[in-house]
C-alpha cells in the first residue's frame, strides 16, 4: 500500500459527521452529541546495505474519539453540557492525595528531627 492509497482511505477520518452526531429530538428539546476526534498517521521505507539483502516498508493510521458533551436546544436557546470524565476526576484526586500525604510526611519528619 502506498502513501496516497492510505490517505484516500482515511479522508473521512475527521469529518463533521465524526465530531457532531445525529441530532436527537424529543418533544421541544433537541440534543446534538459532540466528540473530540484525533487522528494521526505515519509511514516508513527501507533500503539494502552491505551483503545482506533487505527491503522495507510501512504505514499506519490511528483515529480516536472521546465524548466532549452535547448541545441542548430548547425553546430557541442553546446550552452546552460538557461530558464528565469520572476517571480523570478520580485520577486527579488520587494525585492530590499522594502529594498531600508526602508533604505531611516531610513536615512530621522535620518536626521530629527538631525535637531531638
Amino acid at each position: 500500500m502506498d502513501i496516497m492509497e492510505l490517505v484516500e482511505k482515511t479522508k473521512d477520518g475527521a469529518t463533521v459527521q465524526r465530531v457532531f452526531g445525529e441530532p436527537i429530538t424529543r418533544g421541544d428539546v433537541t440534543v446534538i452529541p459532540v466528540a473530540r476526534v484525533a487522528q494521526g498517521g505515519g509511514g516508513g521505507s527501507g533500503a539494502s546495505e552491505g551483503d545482506h539483502g533487505g527491503q522495507g516498508s510501512g504505514g499506519g493510521y490511528g483515529l480516536g474519539a472521546t465524548p466532549a458533551g452535547v448541545f441542548v436546544i430548547k425553546n430557541g436557546e442553546v446550552r452546552w453540557q460538557p461530558a464528565v470524565d469520572v476517571n480523570r476526576i478520580v485520577l486527579g484526586g488520587q494525585v492530590v492525595a499522594v502529594v498531600l500525604l508526602l508533604t505531611i510526611r516531610a513536615v512530621v519528619k522535620r518536626w521530629r528531627k527538631g525535637r531531638r
